[in-house]
């Protein structure tokens, strides 16, 4: 059993880190602020590889492990977890089911655009009925002569503000229930689409979040991503990847937590000595960093999995969960730890704790995740 990282691997924390530090950690608090989608720093990201980190050479991406992915998202959301979600939903809803499902026709185009940073892509799936429950999508797509047209509304889509191909589920035999659904790749730049409603956020708030409204949206016959019938098995891998993402988004934010609260107990001094040397202060940063490091292995078991084309659902799910659930509860403590200052905007704290909240949510919620957990442990 090998802990350590390759050399690429070990590349890849080294230039992530240097790049979150120089170029993330500057802009992180405008782009919270003014709601500010941070397209500069995609662009640089996009021209080191990292909006398709496991996409083959021969599609314009870096070719390198799930593990490299994990760890260039974790570093990035060090910093600012809106950037890196951005980077996590390119990778892994966008770039992945087209590498997985597409045509070498759909590769050559839409993966090479969207794994070289070209375009940005983003994944429709969630609808107001069909949340946790993704088989109860009612988008359609109905084939017309050698189109699809496609009517519905998706909602709480990351990046679909900006996105410029959104990989659909939608329902093209309604008879069928969850065996009825198909993935489609479509060109946002379509005059049957729009975007609707952009939800005001709590946190990440640098990433949009949209409504997505198809209104008689021709799409070719060829834009159909996998064979017909099978988008509830696309959403579900496509998902299954995405968890390692999210998970790696939280591990971000728990260390940026746990290593900002350490910072502060150290320079902090009440009754005449640093609040480190509380033995309260102690035992909350003690606990905090041996989950971080159980949440951050079990996360690169299940990117190490991946890598070997063995099953991970389960462990994506158990990664994401416990890295979910830790950064919630370090940004918690972090508040705990820095008292008044940690309430207030002087400090990153607070950011922490409005950003975490939503890992326990999207790509499947805690709930769901134990869910699955068990379901492959009972099964």
């Amino acid at each position: 059993m090998d802990f350590s990282y390759t050399e690429e691997e070990r590349m890849m924390l080294q230039m992530t880190r240097d790049f979150a530090e120089k170029t993330v950690k500057p802009l992180a608090v405008e782009s919270d602020r003014e709601h500010k989608f941070p397209r500069d720093t995609v662009e640089k990201m996009a021209a080191l590889g990292l909006m398709g980190v496991t996409v083959p050479p021969e599609y314009e991406g870096a070719g390198m492990t799930n593990i490299c992915y994990s760890i260039a998202v974790e570093e990035i959301s060090r910093h600012c977890a809106s950037t890196g979600i951005i980077v996590s939903v390119n990778n892994s809803l966008a770039c992945e089911p087209v590498k997985l499902f597409g045509t070498e026709a759909q590769k050559k185009k839409y993966l090479a655009d969207m794994a070289s940073g070209r375009k940005l892509g983003c994944l429709g799936l969630t609808e107001a009925n069909a949340g946790s429950d993704a088989a109860n999508v009612s988008t359609t797509a109905v084939l017309d002569g050698d189109e699809w047209v496609i009517n519905g509304q998706k909602i709480f889509i990351t990046n679909g503000n900006e996105a410029d191909y959104c990989i659909l589920i939608a329902q093209t035999d309604k008879s069928k229930g969850h065996r009825g659904l198909a993935a489609f790749i479509v060109d946002l730049d379509n005059p049957g689409f729009k975007v609707g409603t952009l939800e005001d956020k709590l946190g990440i708030r640098g990433s949009s979040t949209a409504e997505l409204v198809f209104e008689d949206c021709h799409i070719p016959k060829e834009n159909l991503l996998g064979e017909l019938g099978k988008g509830f098995k696309v959403a579900l891998v496509t998902l299954d990847g995405g968890r390692i993402g999210v998970a790696s988004q939280a591990l971000g934010i728990a260390r940026a937590a746990i290593e900002d609260a350490a910072a502060y107990a150290k320079e902090r001094v009440q009754f005449g000595k640093p609040i480190a040397n509380l033995q309260a202060i102690q035992w909350m940063l003690a606990d905090l960093s041996t989950e971080y490091d159980a949440a951050r292995l079990l996360t690169h078991r299940a990117a190490y999995l991946k890598d070997q084309q063995l099953p991970y659902s389960k462990e994506a799910a158990m990664g994401k969960l416990m890295a979910s659930e830790l950064a919630m509860k370090a940004a918690t403590k972090g508040i705990q730890i820095l008292g008044g200052y940690g309430y207030t905007t002087d400090y990153p704290m607070e950011r922490y704790f409005r950003d975490a909240k939503i890992t326990e949510i999207y790509e499947g919620t805690s709930e769901i995740m134990r869910l699955v957990v068990s379901a492959n442990i009972l099964r």
